[in-house]
């Protein structure tokens, strides 16, 4: 039996995550309240029902206060079980309830949207420092954040586990999912040569001006070195889903070069995926 805790901030992408789960053919329910959870799985064994995605929110205080109880009964059945978080920046959650101008479930007459996120973050705060895996969204559009998931997903029906090159620029700030995140700006940048910058790190034009430079090589042997070594270490905690990320300035020429490399590189050893950030958004 598979069960899978999602939770996370309002707002944030929960809805979406379920709903990639069900798409995916697990049985999903919405704040299942705590003190069903051991009589549902049980209940489930019984029908064969063998993927499960139960999703948790702050109003459902009872199951945060017993959730380390609820997470004790799982191990002591043997059931495998993840927790994943979604998560956001508050301003981001603030203009989201804006536009939508939907009520937070903390909010009332007494509490402010601002606080009610603030309050919200604070109980979830343990929930999310127990959890499998978190994806930030607030970069991310409802596709992108379904695409992800199902990535996820995949990755945990997997013995091996899927490695995530995602190259980004640091002008758009840091991916927050990432696992590492390699600094690539000291190297010879393409966007200071006018025929170069309208390329892309994926454009023939740019990979020769890159492979002209030995610095670039080096960066790039370092890189694969550092996780080549701790991918063992790795597996053996059981890790189904791994980013590295690696930033340039822009995130359009040497980030991408760099991640196309490593992903190839890494095809022979593990599940490997590619996410160029900006050049999504671009």
């Amino acid at each position: 039996m598979r069960i899978v805790i999602i939770s996370g901030l309002s707002g944030s992408g929960k809805t979406i995550a379920l709903q990639a789960y069900e798409d995916d053919g697990f049985y999903c329910i919405d704040n299942l309240p705590a003190s069903l959870l051991g009589e549902f799985i049980t209940s489930s064994k019984d029908s064969q029902t063998r993927e499960i995605a139960v999703s948790i929110d702050s109003r459902n205080r009872e199951f945060l206060a017993k959730l380390p109880e609820q997470l004790h009964k799982l191990d002591n059945q043997n059931i495998n079980y993840q927790i994943i978080f979604i998560d956001a920046e508050d301003e981001v959650l603030l203009k989201r309830y804006k536009e939508t101008r939907r009520k937070h479930p903390l909010s009332n007459t007494m509490v402010s949207l601002p606080e009610a996120i603030s309050q919200e973050r604070r109980l979830l705060e343990p929930l999310k420092e127990q959890s499998h895996r978190v994806f930030e969204t607030s970069n991310k559009t409802p596709h992108e954040l379904r695409r992800l998931v199902r990535d996820f997903i995949g990755a945990g029906k997997s013995t091996e586990p899927v490695i995530l090159f995602e190259s980004f620029g640091y002008k758009y700030g840091l991916p927050r999912d990432a696992d590492y995140v390699f600094d690539v700006r000291c190297l010879p940048n393409p966007h200071w040569d006018e025929k170069l910058r309208s390329f892309s790190g994926q454009d023939k034009p740019v990979i020769e001006f890159l492979e002209s430079h030995s610095v670039v090589a080096q960066m790039l042997d370092d890189i694969a070195n550092m996780i080549e070594k701790w991918l063992p270490e790795f597996r053996k905690e059981n890790r189904s889903y791994i980013t590295v990320a690696v930033g340039c300035t822009g995130g359009k020429h040497r980030s991408v070069y760099i991640t196309e490399k490593l992903a190839q590189y890494f095809s022979n050893q593990a599940q490997t995926q590619l996410r160029h950030r900006e050049l999504t958004h671009s």
